[in-house]
């Protein structure tokens, strides 16, 4: 049988100060998630001033990478580029830019959603998150 790499709670930890320093840093309110490889909530953390509806759509992005296995921009991509119907695709609804994959040693482990401010700034912030559990 096969073994497979996990976030613990340390590392689900880590992960969050980092965004959360990256995101203090730039004064941007957003809503940090962290999900686990089956989109399971793991982290949800909402930053003062951070617009309620981004405690919606912060753990869906994380949940669309995590089980798309890839950035949620790319779905964001396909249906800005006429692919329309993706948009029914079942159990993934964070088709916007934000959501990033966590990956160690080849294995996407969780991802972070973040929402809240321009969607290349939450992808910097889940990204910074990221960065710092494999620093």
């Amino acid at each position: 049988m096969q073994t497979k790499p996990f976030l613990t709670l340390q590392d689900v930890k880590q992960i969050a100060a980092a965004a959360e320093a990256e995101a203090i840093a730039n004064n941007w309110p957003v809503v940090i998630a962290i999900v686990d490889d089956g989109g399971h909530l793991l982290w949800l953390q909402r930053l003062d001033g951070a617009a309620p509806v981004s405690a919606h759509i912060a753990p869906a992005k994380a949940k669309t990478a995590a089980l798309g296995r890839r950035e949620s921009k790319i779905y964001e991509d396909m249906i800005n580029g006429g692919r329309v119907s993706f948009l029914s695709a079942p159990f993934i609804d964070g088709m916007l830019e934000g959501g990033v994959p966590i990956v160690y040693e080849g294995q996407v482990v969780g991802a972070v959603g973040v929402s809240g401010v321009k969607s290349a700034e939450d992808a910097q912030i889940a990204r910074a998150g990221i960065a710092a559990l494999t620093a």
